[in-house]
């Protein structure tokens, strides 16, 4: 279907810019000091040729994306090639339209054979999470571009105004979607939203745990000085997955230091390392018997389970009776998402670094069918915090969102911050997005005025 505002992608230009987190985040087996940001800009042309720019940013998360042997550097460096030929692609596309009919149709058409021709005659494949992270920064800069073009920020853009294609094109069964928008199954933006603070499995969280290496930069070291500093009331615990005496340990030294310190609400993340619900429910249960005021601060349970859906057909219902259980890394799209429905779980963690067209569709998908809504980070910096947070301003989360680029990186995103002090920095346990005004996503990009690297690589005309 073509509309009159239809536009199609003309230029890609893409940097690569390195940050170093201030202490090492633990991902599952693999402990993350360092994360390469990509970043596109690209320019669009509507019918009548007239053009803007958009900007969209995503870190590659090597250790969330790719869990492997392979040594960082090779995983990094194959995403970082993928990202290139996905900004080489998508200039020769010459298709127009919304950006999610051309998100969508880059996914469905495009991204897995570019997949396949990268991992032609290699050992380890690149997966198809990575991909979609690498194809994220420029479905989030095409949104821009197209706000930015039609004077509008993203959001209000999502109409039959300006889509003329309805939600039956994209999700199935189209007859349950037909005649309607994704405009509908948004909430109205708020410009407080609570924020959740991760306390990963290498956080020192007394003061005995201090091993003298931490950094001395002013910024908080131990829970309790966190907690205090942003008046947090939402912790988000990362866990081992393999061992249910050190996890239980873990949530409730953590539930009793919430509770003195007046936090409202917890949340397990157990890493995708489990493998049998009774590893969880017996924690639970236990929690239940003799920690009953941690059990009820528990408000979710994130994905425990292999990201593998369609590998690992695990029937979760066991969990999801406790606490609602929310998918994250297997949350690829919204098919992926009906699944992981079919065996149990009973919400879902969007991300913008799985596409903001995936986003929207599986946060169409997940609330037609009766499924909570989250929306989690993956210590966005500097331009990704801005189309995360909005997001999440926007879909209805069960309460507000993840939010770690603080506590890992704070250093990068000080450029950023002048413009938009609220979304750095957590104040009174909520982030401000009141500064995020005008078209596209508001990221202001003039006024920031970051130095960029030299370009990587720069495509179309």
């Amino acid at each position: 279907m073509s509309n009159s505002t239809d536009i199609i992608v003309r230029e890609t230009e893409l940097f690569f810019l390195p940050t170093q987190l201030r202490v090492p985040l633990k991902f599952g087996a693999q402990v993350v000091t360092q994360a390469l940001c990509a970043r596109v800009r690209v320019r669009v042309e509507d019918r009548l040729g007239r053009s803007a720019e958009g900007w969209g940013e995503t870190p590659l998360s090597v250790a969330w994306v790719w869990p492997s042997a392979l040594s960082w550097e090779e995983r990094e460096e194959r995403m970082s090639a993928f990202t290139r030929r996905v900004a080489e692609e998508l200039p020769k596309t010459g298709i127009f339209g919304h950006p999610l009919e051309l998100g969508h149709a880059f996914q469905e058409h495009c991204l897995e054979a570019l997949r396949g021709e990268v991992n032609r005659g290699r050992g380890q494949e690149l997966p198809h999470l990575a991909a979609l992270v690498c194809h994220s920064l420029f479905d989030l800069a095409i949104y821009d571009a197209y706000g930015n073009l039609h004077g509008r920020p993203v959001f209000e853009t999502l109409s039959a105004d300006f889509l003329p294609a309805d939600l039956g094109h994209f999700l199935e069964p189209s007859a349950a979607f037909a005649g309607k928008w994704p405009a509908e199954f948004l909430t109205p933006r708020r410009d407080r939203l609570p924020v959740w603070h991760l306390v990963g499995g290498l956080d020192p969280i007394e003061r005995e745990a201090l091993t003298g290496a931490e950094p001395n930069d002013g910024y908080p070291i131990l829970l309790r000085d966190w907690i205090r500093a942003d008046g947090l009331l939402c912790l988000k615990i990362k866990l081992r997955g393999n061992d249910a005496a050190w996890d239980f340990a873990r949530i409730v030294r953590i539930g009793r230091i919430s509770i003195e310190e007046g936090v409202d609400w917890l949340t397990a993340d157990f890493n995708c390392t489990v493998t049998d619900p009774a590893y969880v429910t017996e924690i639970l249960d236990r929690l239940l018997v003799e920690e009953p005021r941690i059990y009820g601060m528990l408000l979710y349970i994130e994905q425990p389970f292999p990201y593998d859906l369609e590998a690992h057909r695990i029937d979760v219902r066991a969990v999801s009776a406790r606490k609602p259980l929310f998918l994250d890394e297997s949350a690829h799209d919204w098919r992926f998402v009906r699944l992981g429905r079919e065996l149990g779980w009973s919400g879902v963690a969007l991300k913008t670094c799985k596409t903001l067209t995936g986003a929207l569709l599986s946060l169409c998908w997940a609330r037609t069918h009766g499924m909570t809504l989250m929306v989690q980070d993956l210590t966005n910096v500097m331009l990704a915090q801005i189309p995360h947070v909005l997001l999440a301003a926007h879909a209805g989360t069960i309460v507000g969102v993840e939010s770690n680029g603080m506590q890992f990186c704070p250093e990068a995103s000080l450029t950023e911050a002048r413009v938009h002090p609220g979304l750095y920095r957590r104040r009174e346990g909520v982030l401000d997005l009141s500064t995020l005004q005008g078209p596209g996503f508001g990221y202001r990009v003039a006024e920031i005025c970051r130095k960029l690297p030299g370009s990587a690589a720069r495509f179309g005309s």
